[in-house]
């Protein structure tokens, strides 16, 4: 087998919270493709390994033969991936983020340590970074640094963006976002993260991405099936966390206060009370996982039901700046 130099984050945790692997499963974010052989090593009769990144499948291509129909590559988004699996299956995996080949390659705009074009596009398709911040609002910019970065620095640095452009590089908003910060102590993150990752994730919509891909996972998981999601930071989490609560546990009720709910039964059951995060053994070889975690659901007999994305914390932005 073809060594994989990109270490799947959580692979072993998650291989044991869903065994045993059989059936059909979706990598709904095939990157390297680790979680996919992963699965298929495991005992799964087939993958479907979806990604809306072209470039994955090029990289897949001196492996997956050794594979034959077990592995099936669909370029798309997860967000559409009970359509795309074609029909019930067993399990879903999703690792959500940027990837850290993607972090890599330097042309894809991803990374603030590599300067390159300000592109930030997963799928390619769609206004690029540069697109965005060289005509947004300065509110909206603020509002996206703060609702999906957490940077409380958000205005200091969307008014720093304003002023400085038009922008195409990472280095130029690298070298803004550090302009308005204090300088980073030894063991503090890179003062651009919270930046870049707020940028990255209003470019490709993430969150929205995220809540719809949950919703086709209800649909697409057949009785007993599982899902499986690996996050990496507390506003992905959230979501994630919230979504699994409101659809593990019936509605309904009623009070004093509010007549009674309709009762809706259970679409899954969760296996296990907490999420779950690497050990020391993965950490010391993986640097990465550290703030992953791993939560996952069993899906019951209910029929999927709607997915509420303000009940799950999903932030809202103002596109108009208003």
């Amino acid at each position: 087998m073809v060594p994989d130099p990109h270490i799947p984050v959580l692979l072993g945790p998650l291989l044991r919270a869903v065994a045993p692997v059989g059936g059909t499963w979706v990598d709904g974010t095939f990157g390297a493709g680790g979680y996919a052989r992963g699965l298929l090593e495991q005992g799964a009769t087939q993958v479907i390994g979806i990604d809306r990144d072209p470039s994955v499948f090029r990289m897949a291509a001196v492996w997956a033969g050794e594979y034959g129909d077990r592995l099936r590559l669909v370029q798309g988004t997860f967000s559409d991936l009970d359509t795309l699996a074609g029909g019930p299956v067993d399990g879903v995996v999703l690792d959500l983020g940027v990837s850290s080949m993607q972090l890599d390659q330097p042309e894809r705009g991803f990374s603030f340590l590599r300067d390159g074009p300000l592109d930030m596009r997963m799928g390619g398709d769609g206004p690029t970074a540069a697109d965005l911040l060289n005509t947004a609002p300065e509110q909206v910019i603020a509002d996206v640094l703060y609702l999906y970065g957490e940077e409380r620095a958000s205005r200091r640095i969307a008014k720093a963006i304003v002023a400085a452009r038009p922008l195409s590089r990472t280095g130029q908003l690298s070298d803004i976002v550090a302009g308005c910060l204090p300088r980073a102590k030894p063991g503090q993150s890179h003062p651009s993260t919270r930046a870049f990752q707020a940028i990255r994730i209003w470019v490709n919509d993430e969150f929205g991405q995220l809540v719809a891909g949950l919703a086709a996972a209800e649909r697409a998981l057949r009785p007993g099936g599982k899902l499986a999601v690996v996050s990496f930071h507390s506003l992905e989490d959230r979501i994630v966390k919230r979504f699994m609560q409101a659809r593990s546990n019936s509605a309904g009720g009623g009070s004093r206060y509010a007549p009674e709910t309709q009762r809706t039964e259970a679409a899954f059951t969760l296996p296990f009370r907490r999420a779950i995060g690497p050990d020391e053994q993965e950490l010391a070889v993986n640097p990465r996982s550290r703030s992953a975690l791993l939560r996952v659901g069993i899906r019951t007999e209910s029929p999927a039901g709607r997915v509420d994305p303000e009940a799950l914390g999903l932030p809202r932005l103002d596109e108009r700046g208003a």
